[in-house]
């Protein structure tokens, strides 16, 4: 994915297995959030596939690969600021009879019935995610990791294959990061949800992913274990820092 002749994506490859959760982690401006705005359709790359489950989707809309079970959430929540958690959540599955105003018409039984069924779903994310107290709380009134937690409960509202979050924890405080943790961990081993994730926290990392994918400059500059990319020298180099090499650096060295 190229801006002019900066390549924010340089030939990239990388691919998410089934069942997993993978960490993408890498410096600022490595291109990790402009890799995730093409895998999710906001972006089309210059040259370059995305597959999912052997279908071609380079290029599809956000909303054509929401129907295909691909979701993203953002740095930035964006919720319905001025409605409640539970009504946030029974906005999400599409298709819904009472969308159309003739089926509120002719069909008002149906219409109350899915209703009811998507209240009752949107009821059980709120269990799940043991957000009970906020049910009815307006969403522009959470805080910034309740907002995430809301976000993670928009995707389960839907039949989701694959979800990407980009820095679940930025903003997030420890409580709550291990929290959304858990919730996460509990979709992905007892729903079987696939997840990638853009997040700079190693020990929230190392926690949560089975594979993890480094970025610098645009291209992939390792992929391992969270503890084979923390000892990696070209990882440390680029993104962990010289924190780690200066524990073994003389007095003097430390200086410079």
């Amino acid at each position: 994915m190229h801006f002019g002749g900066i390549k924010a994506v340089d030939n990239v490859s990388l691919s998410v297995e089934t069942g997993s959760i993978t960490g993408l982690i890498g410096p600022n401006g490595a291109g990790k959030t402009t890799l995730f705005n093409v895998i999710a359709g906001l972006y089309k790359p210059n040259t370059g596939r995305v597959i999912l489950d052997g279908q071609d989707i380079t290029g599809a809309a956000p909303h054509e690969l929401f129907h295909q079970g691909l979701l993203r959430t953002f740095q930035l929540a964006h919720e319905f600021s001025s409605l409640t958690v539970r009504e946030n959540l029974m906005m999400v599955p599409p298709n819904q009879s009472g969308e159309r105003l003739i089926d509120t018409w002719l069909s008002p039984k149906k219409v109350r019935a899915e209703e009811a069924a998507t209240r009752q779903r949107a009821n059980d994310v709120i269990a799940f995610l043991q957000i009970s107290h906020l049910a009815d709380e307006y969403a522009g009134n959470l805080s910034g990791g309740q907002k995430k937690l809301l976000e993670l409960g928009r995707t389960m509202m839907t039949d989701a294959k694959i979800v990407f979050l980009d820095e679940v924890g930025a903003g997030v405080n420890r409580t709550l990061l291990y929290q959304i943790g858990d919730a996460i961990l509990r979709l992905n081993k007892e729903v079987g949800y696939t997840f990638c994730m853009i997040e700079h926290d190693m020990q929230f990392i190392a926690r949560m992913c089975d594979t993890v994918i480094v970025m610098a400059q645009g291209r992939v500059l390792a992929e391992g274990s969270a503890a084979e990319v923390q000892a990696n020298e070209d990882v440390i180099d680029a993104y962990l820092g010289t924190g780690l090499k200066n524990q073994t650096r003389k007095p003097r060295d430390r200086q410079r």
